[in-house]
């Protein structure tokens, strides 16, 4: 029995012993981390420090500061280490009014959680008497002076018109200064044009290339050209039969001064022409040889009659001819394009004006005090 009783006592003291062991365990365990504030009443506004110690440096992770309820983190300085324990500042504030806990912070340390305590922060308001406080008249709006940017949409516009007009005028004029350089083109004298033709058809070789159609039509154009310009007749328009009685009529009269030889080469070669154009003619090279000689013949004996007001005109010097030159005015397009920018350039500038002289107004006038 006495023994029953030894195992009872040392039994409830061993339990004793093992309650006693976790509260200095559990104890130690959370004198690991611990939270305090430099202060518990601030005013609004006010800052205040928010500090965590951690007695151990390796293995621990601080979680992000959060749940705050009426208070603002409004810096996190950097994690220190002072005589082996991490020192974590925050500098926390508060806009409302009232008593506020930080909650309790779980912090990890070595896959282990620990709790801080939580604390209580007293934020109280500024106080104003609004008796003392020295009251001013409300004051009119201040005239701001004119700035770019008041007249930037208009010069904006007005550019934009004025490129317009610019590139209208630019174009009418440059089509102008063309018509007129092509109006003083230097001609040269039938006679003398007509035997520069025929040269630069020579150059060209074209029956030597085959081109036999070519040659006929470039060599009959030279000298009907030659014909109607010296002669003033339709010969580009005429048949070969109209233009060859028109010749002998007007041999016949003694208005050209030819004979009947050359006219009758220039049927000839005019009807041979024909037949190779459109009768698909194949002229033998010499044959063709021939008849260019006989073009520069045919140009060389047609003339006109020589008259008195006539008699000094030599066919052997060039004559240059210089038409006057032909001034083109502005068309319609461009004169309803110059003036609709000029009318469009006047509404922008007085539309400015007025709106600069109601916007003075304003700001001129004075507004009065509201009570």
């Amino acid at each position: 029995m006495l023994s029953y009783y030894v195992h009872e006592i040392m039994k409830q003291n061993l339990l004793y012993i093992l309650f006693l062991f976790s509260i200095t365990i559990g104890y130690s365990q959370n004198q690991l981390v611990k939270a305090e504030i430099d202060t518990i009443s601030i005013r609004i506004g006010e800052q205040f420090q928010y500090k965590l110690t951690i007695d151990e440096t390796e293995n621990v992770i601080i979680p992000k500061l959060e749940n705050l309820k009426g208070l603002e983190v409004v810096d996190s300085l950097k994690l220190d280490t002072i005589n082996n324990k991490l020192i974590q500042k925050y500098v926390l504030t508060g806009f409302d009014s009232g008593a506020f806990y930080i909650p309790r912070q779980q912090i990890f340390i070595k896959n282990q959680a620990h709790l801080t305590d939580s604390l209580l922060v007293n934020v109280a308001t500024v106080a104003i008497d609004t008796t003392k406080v020295k009251k001013f008249p409300i004051k009119g709006i201040k005239g701001e002076p004119y700035q770019f940017d008041d007249y930037k949409e208009y010069i904006f516009w007005a550019l934009i018109v004025l490129l317009i007009v610019i590139t209208t005028l630019y174009f009418a004029l440059k089509r102008s200064d063309k018509s007129t350089s092509e109006a003083f083109v230097p001609k040269l004298a039938p006679y003398q044009e007509a035997l520069q033709n025929l040269k630069l058809l020579d150059e060209k070789l074209l029956w030597q290339n085959n081109k036999v159609k070519a040659h006929y039509s470039e060599l009959t154009e030279i000298i009907r050209n030659f014909i109607e310009r010296e002669l003033n007749i339709p010969a580009l328009e005429q048949t070969t039969n109209e233009l060859v009685d028109t010749l002998t009529d007007f041999s016949n009269i003694n208005t050209i001064t030819t004979d009947k030889e050359t006219i009758q080469k220039l049927e000839k070669l005019l009807s041979k022409s024909d037949l190779v154009k459109f009768a698909k003619s194949k002229p033998m090279a010499h044959d063709i040889e021939f008849d260019r000689k006989n073009a520069e013949i045919i140009i060389n004996n047609i003339k006109p009659a020589i008259t008195e007001e006539n008699t000094e005109t030599s066919y052997s010097k060039p004559v240059v001819i210089i038409e006057k030159p032909e001034v083109k005015q502005p068309n319609m397009v461009s004169k309803i394009l110059i003036i609709v920018a000029i009318i469009a350039i006047g509404i922008l500038i007085s539309y400015g004006i007025s709106k600069a002289k109601s916007m003075s107004n304003l700001t001129k006038e004075p507004v009065e005090n509201v009570q």
